[in-house]
């Protein structure tokens, strides 16, 4: 670089793209959207990231923006030209920033965020939320071009593409780049000059942009009756205009980067909320729940949340930031404090205090005091939101719970503290909900004579919970059982003491504890002989018990069975079978390792009593033995394992069947 005049004379370095962009690329330019106004939201949401960043980070180190203290958004519209500039005097990129930032995507769910956008119809309700959103000006652009400087640095660079594959950087001419911040030039593809038109660009940023919390200043060519009255007032009048003077720019403020959170909420639209939400949870729905108010007293802070309508695509990324900002007198502060539980992670928004300090550290983010308190307060207020729902508008409720019930039913587990409010917010398909949802106090509420534990049943999914064997006997009962399928489930029913004073029980855990509960009129039918048949089928469970050795921990007649001939059990005290199961599947475990099970054999089944009646036969005695085997198997089998030696299951199989046809 020539020192004297500041102009790059270095050779631009070609880059490619890593694989992944280079397909978003594809995917950007080559769809069609209904609505490509998003690639302007976009770009001014990350010179707003980059203008707070640079605010945070002047804190600490205030010459960063000696001089230029003022953080501004400038976008600036061409005709003639064909492009649109967006500015903004953040924190800038260095070159390697730059290559890395622009010609990456080091993050996970990337490939997620690429398969969905493929499939979708339209786009802009996912480009925001994976972080790259700089990618959608390739929509409009048929080439881009950014020049920044970081804060404090003397280099200036610019990175140059056209979508297809690679992008150069090279030393920016520092007379022209940036004092610092970046700027975007968008040279506008033939069917996108519009976007040149200020008129356009105002509407844009009034509709998606309007409350960012940077003011953003338009500047446009002046029009040229403007032109001719500044020269009629100006003392000095110019002969002739030269013909390549450069047109007189007029630059206006559009948005004034007001904090919509620190407005009276009377004085905030249902529409300002929303392109609020949009702004700042990069998600393209409306927002479910809007949650605005001051907190006044020990500690003053201003709360804006939102709880989406839509899935958000980094629900279960560990990585994402950014859900809750954090801000101190306007100010912000930083995107990864766990303003909320991990449970509320869904819940997008700011909150604003004003009793923390500006130079607050990450140890102090860690363990103030005040910050907690907040924490506190602000997790309480959600779920009382969220209460109030339920209770004043049931169907709206039960849409965020078909959304966000699996991750708030994470806090049954790990918040203690709340555990009763979250018991109450929770909602469950049960053997009675048919397809509505039924709550815990419904529950207690239709318990049956006799019965004093809230039952569950836990498996993969709803159709495979309600096929258990274990339900029998409860269905027979009229006894309500809770159809628990969420991966969760099997975790929060381990420490949850109960409800209302109700302990929860699986129906696969120890005994069934269903010989107290009547059976209805029409089924309490005995057979006469039934004492009899008992005394028979006790002796077969002893020759099965003798027969199947140390595969189980016992077998024993059944009261929870009704229509299958067998099934297995937790033993008293041990872990429910499903949980085992799902921890042996996490721990690389064999699928029968941990806990040997119970198996309960039913006494009023056919092939029990059948196998009861030739148990003294001695010519039975094999045939009798492989079909005690092969009840076990089929007692996996029916609790979705396999046989545990398949060789062996095949044998006996075929022994019995040549046995039956002769």
């Amino acid at each position: 670089m020539n020192e004297n005049t500041g102009t790059a004379e270095a050779a631009p370095q070609t880059h490619e793209f890593q694989a992944e962009v280079a397909r978003l690329l594809h995917l950007m330019v080559h769809s069609v959207y209904s609505n490509k106004d998003i690639f302007l939201r976009e770009l001014i949401s990350n010179a707003a990231d980059a203008c707070e960043r640079l605010r945070q980070r002047a804190l600490t180190d205030p010459q960063l923006t000696e001089g230029d203290e003022g953080f501004r958004i400038r976008l600036e519209t061409d005709k003639a030209a064909g492009t649109l500039t967006v500015s903004d005097n953040g924190t800038g990129m260095s070159r390697e920033e730059l290559i890395g930032n622009l010609g990456t995507i080091a993050r996970s769910g990337t490939r997620a965020f690429l398969e969905n956008l493929g499939e979708a119809k339209d786009g802009q309700s996912l480009i925001g939320q994976f972080g790259v959103g700089f990618y959608s000006a390739f929509m409009v652009a048929s080439e881009v071009d950014v020049v920044s400087r970081a804060a404090g640095s003397d280099e200036a660079w610019v990175w140059r593409s056209d979508g297809q594959g690679s992008f150069t950087v090279e030393p920016a001419d520092l007379e022209t780049a940036p004092a610092r911040g970046t700027r975007v030039i968008l040279h506008l593809a033939e069917d996108a000059r519009s976007y040149a038109e200020a008129y356009e660009i105002e509407r844009i940023v009034r509709e998606y942009s309007a409350h960012v919390p940077v003011p953003i200043m338009l500047a446009t060519e002046a029009p040229a009756e403007e032109e001719e009255a500044d020269a009629t007032n100006s003392e000095d009048k110019p002969e002739k205009p030269e013909a390549d003077a450069a047109p007189k720019i007029v630059e206006r403020e559009i948005a004034d980067g007001s904090a919509l959170w620190a407005r009276s909420k009377s004085d905030v639209s249902e529409d300002e909320y929303k392109e609020f939400y949009n702004h700042v949870s990069r998600q393209f729905d409306d927002p479910a729940v809007t949650l605005h108010y001051r907190a006044e007293g020990r500690h003053e802070y201003s709360v804006l949340l939102f709880v989406p309508s839509m899935t958000p695509f980094d629900l279960f990324d560990p990585d994402r930031k950014g859900r809750v900002k954090l801000y101190v007198r306007r100010v912000f502060i930083a995107d990864d404090v766990d303003l909320l539980p991990a449970y509320m992670r869904f819940v997008r928004g700011v909150v604003d205090s004003q009793d923390l300090p500006l130079n607050l550290s990450r140890e102090m983010l860690q363990s103030n005091p005040v910050l907690e308190a907040i924490r506190k307060g602000v997790t309480n207020r959600v779920l009382s939101e969220l209460q109030k729902l339920a209770d004043n508008d049931a169907e709206k409720y039960i849409r965020i719970w078909e959304t966000f019930g699996p991750v708030i039913k994470e806090g049954l587990y790990e918040d203690f503290e709340r555990r009763d409010k979250l018991l109450a917010l929770t909602r469950f398909k049960t053997t009675r909900s048919g397809d509505s949802w039924r709550t815990l106090a419904e529950y207690v509420a239709d318990l049956k004579e006799n019965q004093t534990q809230i039952f569950y049943a836990i498996g993969d999914n709803e159709a495979a919970v309600k096929a258990s064997p274990q339900l029998e006997g409860y269905r027979a009962r009229d006894v309500e059982v809770l159809l628990l399928s969420d991966p969760v489930d099997a975790f929060w029913v381990q420490v949850a003491l109960g409800y209302d004073g109700k302990p929860f029980r699986s129906i696969t855990q120890g005994a069934a504890d269903l010989d107290a509960i009547p059976m209805p009129e029409e089924a309490d039918k005995k057979d006469t002989d039934e004492a009899d048949t008992k005394a028979d089928v006790a002796a077969l469970v002893a020759y099965v018990k003798e027969t199947l050795g140390d595969s189980v921990s016992d077998v024993r007649i059944s009261s929870r069975l009704a229509e299958s001939p067998v099934c297995l059990v937790a033993p008293e005290g041990g872990p429910d079978r499903q949980f085992e199961k799902l921890m042996s599947r996490r721990d690389g475990a064999p699928g029968d390792a941990g806990s040997k099970p119970v198996l309960e054999v039913n006494p009023r089944h056919a092939l029990v009593k059948a196998l009861a009646d030739h148990l003294g036969d001695a010519a039975a005695n094999s045939f009798t033995e492989d079909a005690s085997w092969l009840l076990f198997d089929q007692a996996r089998i029916l609790d979705g394992e396999r046989p545990a030696d398949p060789a062996a299951f095949a044998g006996r199989l075929a022994r019995v069947m040549e046995k039956g046809l002769a």
